[in-house]
């Protein structure tokens, strides 16, 4: 896959191809994400997807997803939980959910 994505960007057409893939495709991945922030459902997950996405291709999606991660970070400081209590939670998180994962299944 990385070969053909390659050989695509090898070529001016093909750069153009791919930049227009990725514009589409990250796009859509945010304005879902948006969508889903008024909406129930991991709206703030899907929305920095989508940026990711974008990101591979476009500066100005990188710098936002910087600035968020610079917010995130500034309010996640303010809080003042310990950072080992912030992964003693997402560790007992994860493990629940595990948990009920196996038995919902079982």
């Amino acid at each position: 896959m990385k070969r053909f994505i390659a050989q695509l960007r090898s070529t001016a057409y093909g750069s153009l191809v791919w930049r227009l893939f990725i514009g589409v495709t990250g796009g859509l991945v945010t304005t879902i994400g948006t969508i889903l922030l008024f909406a129930p459902g991991p709206g703030l997950l899907i929305l920095l997807a989508g940026l990711g996405i974008l990101a591979t291709e476009f500066a100005w999606a990188s710098r936002a997803i910087l600035k968020t991660k610079t917010f995130a970070a500034a309010a996640s400081e303010k809080v003042g939980i310990p950072l080992w209590l912030k992964y003693a939670i997402a560790a007992v998180a994860t493990i629940i959910s595990i948990i009920l994962i196996a038995i919902h299944y079982a």
